[in-house]
């Protein structure tokens, strides 16, 4: 019995200390992987607190995006991406600024802010990231929804601003039950465009339907290209956003009329879709990739900034499907992979 409390008691004393140095600010909640693998490579740990260097702010995170990326960074793509393990998931948060370098006005400090695409390491409580990279979230907004809109709200419309959708375009969504996909199924409605998504499922396809396609149709079913034909009056696709790429992308491209626009931004099959480029250039279809959405900082904030305004607005809203514990991180990823969530998965510290 006394060897028993005295364990118990090293264990509370333990504890009590961890705490205190988390109190103290010394250490933060994160998310490492150590080796590339399946989600349970994602490990809670605790990690020292970032200090801001010149030009950087600390943010402490309320709410952090998860995009389908990660798991494939996480699964081996890493060395594509220039990862280097160990590292800490994550490219976008939303929170408040608690710390600043030098160099950075004083006036940051306390703001709600997202740090957007760019950041890295933001599968923690704490996250340093240049000022360069801050989007100030305004009133009014859930800072919720402001993380779901971090990556995909910059995204989706930096897509719909480079294709050039105009009112009366016939367009096709690939993935539209998706995080980016919902939201571009709502800016295309507001443009007046003719709008049919395609996703998987009678519950992605609901969601879809509510949120302003004229027609959904599941892709998984045989001959779903003659289904979306028949929604289109037989007429083809002036402009395909497909964010599902590999055999799907590639069937959804033979779809698309001449002089039609094409974007090739998702990679969620696993890969990229195929075109033949020369059948391409003499049918005079612009084709925009994945590299063609990879904004530097100022374009990233003025794509986030007129996102997070859309949002507060009224005019656009993220769809969070779930959210997470940061600790449970790799459940979020089960989930992602599993084409569980219709929408957005966000991670809680």
């Amino acid at each position: 019995m006394l060897k028993f409390y005295r364990r118990q008691q090293k264990l509370s004393t333990a504890v009590r200390h961890r705490r205190a140095r988390r109190i103290r600010g010394k250490h933060m909640r994160a998310i490492q992987v150590t080796r590339y693998g399946g989600p349970a490579v994602l490990a809670p740990v605790d990690l020292p607190d970032p200090l801001a260097g010149t030009g950087e702010v600390v943010v402490r995170a309320e709410a952090i995006d998860t995009i389908y990326l990660e798991t494939q960074i996480r699964g081996g793509w890493g060395e594509v991406f220039g990862v280097t393990l160990p590292y800490v998931p994550g490219g976008a948060a939303a929170g408040t600024v608690v710390s600043t370098g030098s160099g950075v006005p004083e006036s940051w400090l306390g703001r709600r802010v997202v740090a957007g695409p760019g950041t890295r390491g933001s599968y923690a409580e704490l996250i340093r990231t240049g000022t360069d990279r801050l989007v100030p979230v305004p009133d009014g907004l859930d800072l919720r929804a402001a993380a779901a809109l971090a990556h995909d709200g910059v995204t989706a419309t930096g897509i719909i601003d480079g294709v050039g959708v105009k009112p009366g375009d016939r367009v096709l969504i690939l993935g539209a039950a998706g995080g980016m996909g919902t939201l571009l199924v709502q800016l295309v409605h507001q443009l007046g465009a003719q709008v049919v998504g395609a996703a998987r499922g009678a519950v992605k396809l609901a969601l879809v339907r509510r949120l302003g396609a004229d027609a959904v149709v599941d892709y998984t079913e045989d001959n779903w290209t003659d289904a979306v034909r028949a929604a289109f009056g037989g007429l083809p696709v002036d402009v395909l956003l497909d964010g599902v790429g590999g055999a799907l992308g590639t069937q959804a491209f033979h779809l698309v009329a001449d002089g039609g626009r094409v974007s090739s931004h998702g990679a969620a099959s696993g890969d990229f879709a195929t075109t033949d480029q020369q059948s391409t250039g003499s049918r005079g279809i612009v084709v925009r990739g994945i590299a063609d959405v990879q904004f530097e900082a100022p374009d990233m904030v003025r794509l986030a900034g007129k996102a997070l305004t859309d949002a507060a607005a009224g005019r656009v809203r993220p769809v969070i499907a779930q959210e997470y514990p940061l600790s449970m991180a790799a459940d979020a990823h089960r989930a992602m992979e599993a084409r569980s969530i219709p929408g957005k998965a966000l991670l809680i510290p």
